[in-house]
């Protein structure tokens, strides 16, 4: 329902929280019987894509120019022949040409971005990997707080994809400030979210993007625990 232009989401110089609500679709070159939420992109500063895919059964998405990252958030896809379904996620380098396709409908999360390469370390090759094969590791000590690095800890890779799943009641230790951006979607539950100098709530679905040195914390509200999909550039 339409509330005379009222939104939770933000535009704000360091940060944009977008809601569900405000969510625009269009297809990107190479989709077929597909779309994308594009949720950060170049034009407001960051220096990565972020966006997520709907595909409608048979559609499909083409080869980045870029190197590519990829979450499945509902549904079941094909990428090189390897089926991936929810919490399955793939990595494709740029010289690596991938077509992503879906029998049924499925939607993903998919982060892609220039590769900044670094003088004697090759660049990474292309892997798949399952959210749940990955090992929980406790933020700073906090057994209410996991993180799971879905990106390997090798420095070919110039930015890293986490998930990371507070138990109600959970909070980020300190209120951070840093030159890494971050892209970040929520996948389950919710919270508040501090942003620069606003605070919000937010829920499943809801994106938010970090320019560098915006102040940030995060603490989760209800009864169901409260995940995330961040990205942030590293090693660079």
């Amino acid at each position: 329902m339409h509330h005379l232009g009222q939104t939770h989401s933000a535009h704000r110089a360091d940060h944009i929280l977008q809601t569900p609500d405000t969510f625009v679709r269009a297809p990107l070159p190479g989709m077929h019987k597909a779309t994308a939420i594009v949720h950060a992109a170049p034009v407001i500063g960051a220096r990565f894509t972020q966006y997520t895919a709907e595909f409608e059964p048979g559609g499909s998405l083409g080869p980045a120019s870029l190197q590519r990252f990829l979450y499945v958030l509902q549904g079941e896809l094909k990428i090189d022949g390897v089926v991936l379904v929810r919490g399955d996620y793939a990595y494709a380098s740029a010289e690596h040409a991938t077509t992503v396709s879906a029998k049924s409908a499925a939607r993903a999360a998919i982060i892609e971005k220039p590769y900044l390469p670094l003088p004697g370390v090759p660049a990474p090759a292309g892997f798949t990997g399952r959210e749940s094969d990955v090992a929980a590791m406790a933020l700073m000590g906090d057994n209410a707080l996991e993180v799971r690095a879905l990106i390997p800890d090798n420095p070919s890779f110039d930015f890293a994809v986490n998930t990371m799943t507070y138990l109600p009641g959970a909070t980020l230790p300190m209120v951070e400030i840093h030159v890494m951006e971050h892209g970040l979607l929520m996948l389950a539950g919710g919270g508040i979210y501090r942003l620069g100098d606003s605070w919000y709530p937010v829920a499943e679905g809801d994106f938010i993007w970090m320019a560098p040195f915006c102040p940030q914390w995060f603490g989760a509200l209800g009864k169901t625990p409260a995940k995330y999909l961040i990205y942030k550039d590293w090693n660079r």
